[in-house]
């Protein structure tokens, strides 16, 4: 019989979800847990998960005198991205994935940036599983920057902030807009992020309409990316870690 595969994602606010990862991830034969990071403990799933998604929300990677929690779970990470299993983070998930990895997380020097836009790859993203995004507005809520880290790809970028995603092999991806998020859903995030949208004067009834026009097709691009990736993960039992392909050596 063959041993279902785990999948865990790493919450942080409940309707920043894995939208529509999770039935991807069923249809690929993944069963689904989530913790919500705050309450439940990062347990060893965190790093012996099959797959570990780490979402976003609505903190800073560097906050961790405010918010312990973060400071173990980037621990969890370190140890999980050693040895490469694979690891998706989404927004906050990779700014921490990139803090774990010895890279720099600040605020973005250009302010928030939230809305509809489309990333500009570069060669190593054209090539990636992100090459289906060309010319795709995604939609984009942060307002913190991460450096890339060392060995790792960038591949993409905006004006505003020109680091928008990095891979470290096929295992690693890091992506700081929100491919995941289902456009059916947008009111829960309007509701959910009402102060900070009323704080920057965000518009949100041009959110709302360009989620209507270009969710559909968006939705579709975004499941090519995640099916691409998910479809071509190195399997955790023939990973190699950096330690020991150096012995090897």
């Amino acid at each position: 019989m063959t041993l279902q595969r785990s999948a865990v994602a790493i919450r942080h606010v409940a309707f920043e979800d894995l939208g529509i990862l999770a039935p991807l991830l069923d249809e690929r034969g993944y069963h689904v847990s989530y913790l919500d990071a705050g309450v439940d403990p990062m347990s060893t799933c965190v790093v012996s998960a099959d797959l570990l998604i780490v979402l976003g929300g609505p903190i800073g990677a560097y906050e961790c005198d405010r918010y312990p929690h973060l400071r173990h779970l980037t621990d969890a990470l370190a140890a999980r991205l050693h040895v490469r299993r694979p690891t998706l983070g989404v927004c906050l998930g990779a700014q921490l994935m990139a803090t774990a990895l010895g890279a720099q997380v600040e605020p973005a020097a250009t302010g928030s940036e939230i809305g509809f836009a489309a990333v500009e790859l570069t060669p190593q993203g054209e090539s990636s599983c992100l090459s289906g995004l060309r010319d795709t507005p995604v939609l984009h809520w942060h307002g913190d920057q991460f450096a890339i880290p060392e060995g790792a790809a960038r591949l993409a970028s905006t004006p505003r902030i020109p680091n928008q995603a990095f891979s470290i092999g096929p295992n690693i991806l890091g992506l700081q807009f929100h491919l995941e998020m289902n456009h059916e859903y947008l009111e829960r995030w309007l509701i959910g992020h009402a102060h900070e949208l009323a704080t920057h004067g965000t518009d949100i009834a041009q959110l709302r309409m360009d989620a209507a026009r270009v969710g559909p097709q968006l939705a579709d691009r975004a499941r090519q990316v995640f099916a691409n990736w998910i479809d071509h993960l190195t399997p955790a039992e023939i990973l190699i870690s950096p330690v020991a392909e150096q012995e090897r050596i």
